[in-house]
């Protein structure tokens, strides 16, 4: 079953009376999660939250207070969920199994699935090894990994989608009893994001690629079954890589970049807590210094724009990421 599907069941209690805070009694929950099930009898109160867009939902839902540790953050925060992971212990890497079960979560909250996957040298384990221990696990839905132990390079494109992070969204306010904020940061994000495909409806589609210069002189774009696409699609343009559907991520040369000609190029920078677009400038410099691109039309125009991988990865960002694609890609058209 997709896990976009997700299958609530609430077992027994009751919810919140006040939509603004967590309630610490609510009902025991069942969900349905990349083809796992996942179940609590309480909402968990001690949570390893991995990788930035898991941190920055509990933050945006109020449950910062609930995180006993976090890892391996893309860019720099956001000044809205910022306030909530003051304080929340931090690794720049991932854990191992050892130092995950010292923090003693009774849950981790992944914003990709390779943090569990089985090859990971000192990886903390597939989730069903944490089930074991007790501890129960999520991860954000355009990120399921094709089955648990695998890294989420390969993914269903049926998962890969906006409504995929409201139902991530809505379902992680049930387990943790504050499904009212969930709602209602669901309806501010739609909101948004309908503003600007309304201001772009009818314009012609430019198209961009995600391009990250690598040391080998490759370049990492990203493919058509990753989230990038869709804020690219929400936003206004097309993927120059959509065609592309084996993999979230592919490794080309000049020569292919070349062919593909994106009319604007977003670099896709990290990585690290304090990273912010003025850091991801390098990027944008190592592409157009390059002589090989002196003809690629981003180049000529000018289009070749510094941009935050955080900023691509599907979580509570995602209509913050379209209002700045559009703006970049249809500066006419929205502010």
């Amino acid at each position: 079953m997709s896990a976009t599907a997700a299958m609530i069941a609430l077992i027994a209690g009751c919810g919140s009376d006040d939509a603004g805070e967590t309630d610490r009694s609510a009902a025991a929950v069942t969900v349905e999660n990349c083809d796992r099930q996942v179940s609590v009898t309480a909402p968990p109160e001690r949570v390893y939250a991995t990788y930035q867009p898991s941190a920055e939902m509990m933050s945006a839902l109020g449950l910062g207070d609930r995180l006993v540790g976090s890892s391996f953050f893309d860019a720099e925060f956001l000044p809205e969920y910022a306030d909530g992971l003051r304080g929340v212990p931090y690794s720049e890497n991932n854990p191992t199994r050892e130092a995950l079960l010292a923090t003693k979560p009774d849950f981790v909250f992944a914003g990709y699935g390779t943090v569990f996957a089985a090859d990971t040298p000192d990886g903390v384990g597939t989730r069903a090894s944490l089930e074991k221990l007790g501890i129960q696990s999520y991860v954000l839905t355009p990120f399921c990994p094709t089955e648990d132990g695998k890294t989420d390079q390969e993914v269903d494109p049926a998962d890969v989608s906006i409504d995929a992070v409201y139902e991530d969204l809505l379902t992680i306010g049930r387990i943790f009893g504050v499904e009212d904020k969930a709602r209602s940061l669901i309806d501010d994000y739609k909101d948004r994001i309908t503003t600007v495909e309304t201001a772009v409806k009818g314009a012609e589609k430019p198209t961009v690629a995600y391009v990250r210069p690598q040391e080998d002189g490759t370049f990492q774009v990203c493919t058509g079954v990753d989230f990038g696409t869709r804020i690219i699609e929400a936003a206004g343009g097309v993927n120059a890589f959509e065609d592309v559907t084996s993999t979230r991520n592919i490794y080309v040369d000049a020569e292919e970049l070349i062919k593909r000609d994106p009319d604007v190029i977003l670099t896709n920078s990290g990585f690290g807590v304090d990273y912010t677009l003025d850091d991801a400038m390098g990027n944008v410099n190592t592409i157009v210094d390059n002589p090989a691109f002196a003809g690629l039309t981003a180049v000529r125009n000018n289009a070749v724009h510094p941009s935050l991988f955080a900023d691509r990865s599907a979580g509570v960002r995602t209509a913050h990421a379209v209002e700045q694609m559009a703006s970049l890609i249809h500066p006419d058209l929205v502010d």
